[in-house]
């Protein structure tokens, strides 16, 4: 369901699939539909829209948000790994000067906030994608076309060879072809690293060899801050490529921590900041920033109600910086040689979101049959699992595990989360396989996808 942002005529065809796939051992029916549900201020489920994507034709011309839903009645409060460096808790009191944690500097924390941005500004990027989107058209049937998107970024480490950047996993989502703005204007084309679907994360890498020695004396990492210290009425900065237009800034305040929010898309409930800084499309993985110039929230969201104003949403960095550290030290995704590509050796189809919904089963790829002699039979993987993640990144579909497949050589050792029905409950184990390589006639048999 898409909001139009220019009142251009938009068609919303991500209609959920029909599949009606026969699953060994049981068959899945057709989802009963559901009627529509009208919305209002009255009502606990209100529209949110996704900070984030700028789609359009090939173009660019069209600008849409994604629809989210938010639910507020539950309110809670290896020395050889590149990790998240952290300032020490700094005071928030924004009546007064507080010490900058880059470099000891005074920061203003008056309405004045040049001096945040200034020490901020370098190390946040615009991102731009070209994505491939798939739709299912009354008239034409199911489609596939590019698109344009654009989001923003946080710079939050380096490796020998990299740059690292964190953003949200909508922003990357399906790219084709990605690209980071730094803030000299200077474009460099970019990798997806790893990536957290229910947590809305990614990480992606930039070349240091591909970065300007100009370019780099003018960009910085960001500091991370601790969102787990922060009180409500504490003021903020948002920084972030709003409307695809460059990095613009935006001021407010916190206005409420913990604020459990559901997206209407895939139903995964996460735990935001709300703040009342205006957060708009293309702010999506772009600063949050307390008043000491720290990164306490990677922006994410939007209240879309038009008569609502001032309701935007951060993921809390505290809370993921462990899932960021371990997806800055996953394999950076370029694709191998066809003849060389890896081979699981399983044949298998996609739990989307309405059997998971009807069902009670997870999101993923599920495992009908294990090929006798391939990398998977060599391994625990067993028949009937759902595969959550490959290597550490999110796997939803078979398109995304093909996908991920096209970045690995046979030969190479990877770790699969799967979900293992066990006493009527799934539960959660890793298991590594080495992988074969990708035989000559791999093919489709009957709408069921071997890999």
């Amino acid at each position: 369901m898409y909001e139009d942002f220019n009142n251009s005529d938009i068609y919303n065809n991500q209609n959920e699939e029909n599949n009606n796939s026969m699953i060994p051992g049981g068959f899945i029916p057709e989802e009963p539909k559901r009627p529509k549900k009208k919305h209002g201020m009255g009502k606990k489920v209100a529209l949110l829209t996704a900070a984030a994507l700028l789609f359009g034709t090939v173009s660019g011309g069209t600008m849409v948000g994604i629809n989210m839903a938010a639910d507020y009645f539950n309110r809670q409060q290896n020395p050889a790994k590149t990790e998240l460096t952290t300032a020490p808790a700094a005071g928030q009191d924004d009546s007064s000067d507080s010490e900058d944690a880059i470099n000891g500097t005074p920061v203003s924390t008056t309405l004045d906030v040049s001096s945040i941005v200034e020490k901020a500004m370098p190390s946040v990027v615009a991102i731009n994608n070209r994505m491939v989107v798939e739709s299912n058209n009354w008239f034409f049937g199911p489609q596939q076309y590019e698109a344009d998107s654009a989001g923003s970024g946080i710079i939050i480490g380096q490796n020998d060879t990299e740059l690292l950047i964190v953003t949200n996993n909508h922003v990357v989502e399906n790219s084709e072809d990605l690209s980071v703005v730094f803030i000299d204007n200077t474009s460099v084309k970019a990798n997806i690293k790893g990536t957290d679907a229910d947590n809305d994360l990614a990480v992606i890498a930039v070349n240091l060899a591909d970065i300007p020695a100009d370019t780099m004396s003018q960009i910085s990492i960001a500091v991370m801050g601790d969102s787990d210290a922060l009180k409500v009425g504490q003021g903020v900065v948002a920084i972030g490529n709003a409307l695809g237009y460059g990095q613009s800034v935006t001021v407010g305040y916190i206005s409420a921590l913990n604020r459990e929010v559901r997206t209407d898309e895939d139903n995964v409930t996460r735990n935001l900041l709300q703040t009342d800084a205006a957060i708009n499309p293309g702010n999506s993985g772009g600063a949050l920033l307390n008043m000491s110039g720290e990164v306490i929230g990677i922006n994410s969201a939007k209240y879309s109600d038009t008569s609502v104003e001032g309701m935007g949403y951060a993921i809390p960095i505290s809370a993921v910086k462990d899932i960021i550290n371990e997806l800055m030290n996953t394999k950076t995704r370029t694709e191998v040689d066809e003849s060389r590509q890896g081979y699981l050796g399983i044949q298998a189809l996609t739990i989307d979101q309405a059997y998971a919904n009807t069902f009670g089963m997870p999101q993923g790829v599920y495992v009908y049959k294990i090929t006798e002699g391939g990398a998977a039979s060599k391994s625990d993987l067993r028949e009937k699992d759902i595969i959550t993640k490959f290597d550490g990144s999110s796997v939803r579909s078979m398109e995304d595990l093909q996908k991920m497949l096209t970045y690995y050589e046979g030969g190479d050792t990877v770790t699969l989360t799967v979900q293992t029905l066990e006493n009527g409950q799934y539960v959660e184990r890793e298991v590594q396989i080495t992988l074969d390589y990708k035989p000559a006639d791999d093919a489709v048999d009957s709408g069921n996808t071997q890999n």
